[in-house]
């Protein structure tokens, strides 16, 4: 399983509401993305994830002279707001057949699988782009049968 790659899992839905077309350098396959705090990372385009971006834009995306890359498909047509992508990610889930949640749990999933994959705190801090690990440790919530499991071992060796 691979967890620093997936731009769209790592970007928060107000990320993704504020990427503008001049953030995506195609020909280094890198892109801006603005985060809280006037805060500016340049990351990796995967090719999968520059492949989808591309067929929306070519297929997907209306006309309009917004430069933001996500533009809602209802008039009057605009760029999306974070509420609109967290909408589209529910949308999605229900399609899919699955339970209904928002973007940001998106973020709450990638944090625990890298918990329960044993990935560092500091690394999962860096793939979530957190300042500090606090922050990263309310994502990275670790569920009771996990710590179930770590707690008898514990008991067992006293």
């Amino acid at each position: 399983m691979r967890f620093a790659d997936p731009v769209a899992f790592r970007s928060s839905r107000c990320e993704v509401a504020a990427l503008r077309l001049d953030d995506i350098d195609w020909r280094a396959a890198d892109l801006l993305v603005r985060g809280k705090g006037r805060r500016v990372h340049q990351l990796p385009l995967p090719a999968d994830v520059g492949e989808a971006v591309t067929g929306y834009l070519r297929r997907g995306r209306p006309v309009s002279a917004c430069r933001e890359v996500f533009l809602t498909n209802v008039a009057p047509v605009r760029a999306m707001t974070r509420g609109s992508v967290s909408l589209v990610v529910r949308r999605a889930c229900v399609r899919a057949g699955l339970p209904a949640c928002g973007a940001h749990r998106l973020r709450h999933t990638l944090a625990r699988n890298m918990v329960r994959a044993q990935i560092p705190l500091p690394q999962i801090s860096q793939v979530l782009r957190h300042r500090d690990q606090t922050a990263t440790a309310a994502y990275a919530r670790v569920d009771l049968d996990t710590l179930r499991q770590l707690a008898q071992p514990l008991a067992a060796g006293r």
